[in-house]
């Protein structure tokens, strides 16, 4: 009789322990690649803020949303394009109430810092094979399926250099890979964003994509629907206020 009160009563303490237990649980949010060193500041700021660990998990966005459908146990989930969003959310993956459109960002063609290539206008009149050389490749992000290579894709298909140059590249799995080929001068050239540019200092910008070649680049953020997390949506409505736009705004993205 003793020992099944001590069994209840332990129980009980359990059930009365558990949501303080899942309050200070690290909270784990999935984000793009690009967004590394402004999510880590963010995810600092918070912490201070309001005592909640942010865990962050950076990677192409395409593999992010596929691990979600996996049954990743993330909270949150920050896209650098609204496709693999949308996916999630038809899926009813994501909390579509929290969902909203975060940031913006620019895309930017890349050279090592100390390569002897100038500053070019990206147009239909623009000639990127002189600067690749022989056997030089342009590094892009995956571009069937990362946002980062889609965009890119997207914008040499548009000003009529994609056929020139599609059998010249060397794709990595993210656009931070991307911008490593490049910093490290393994390839002369490199397609990334405004605010990977910024992140690097071994690589310089030859020129910026014009707007209109490519689909708006937006990233959306939403709660993760499988997410017990009460900080969760906190975190996603936080990442709205005028503290984290700063952040986002000095590391090279436009606010949405």
């Amino acid at each position: 009789m003793a020992a099944r009160f001590l069994l209840t009563l332990l129980l009980a303490f359990t059930a009365c322990l558990a949501p303080a237990r899942a309050a200070d649980a690290p909270l784990t949010v999935f984000a793009a690649a690009s967004l590394k060193e402004s999510m880590d500041e963010a995810a600092l700021v918070f912490r201070r803020e309001t005592g909640q660990q942010v865990r962050v998990s950076y990677a192409g966005s395409s593999a992010l949303a596929r691990q979600i459908e996996r049954g990743a146990p993330a909270d949150v989930f920050v896209s650098a394009d609204v496709d693999w969003m949308d996916v999630l959310q038809s899926q009813g993956l994501i909390d579509a109430h929290t969902r909203s459109a975060l940031l913006g960002n620019t895309l930017v063609l890349v050279a090592p810092k100390h390569s002897a290539a100038h500053a070019i206008t990206l147009d239909q009149s623009a000639d990127l094979l002189p600067l690749l050389g022989e056997r030089g490749r342009i590094a892009l992000a995956l571009v069937d399926s990362v946002p980062a290579g889609r965009y890119a894709k997207a914008a040499f298909d548009s000003l009529g250099m994609w056929d020139d140059l599609r059998s010249r590249t060397a794709e990595a799995e993210n656009v931070r890979a991307a911008l490593l080929l490049v910093a490290r001068g393994e390839t002369p050239l490199g397609v990334v964003y405004g605010s990977d540019a910024r992140a690097e200092p071994r690589v310089k910008v030859l020129g910026t994509f014009p707007e209109p070649a490519h689909p708006p680049i937006v990233y959306p953020v939403a709660k993760v629907k499988s997410s017990t997390h009460p900080q969760a949506a906190v975190f996603v409505r936080w990442l709205r206020t005028p503290q984290a736009m700063r952040i986002f705004r000095e590391r090279g993205f436009s606010v949405r």
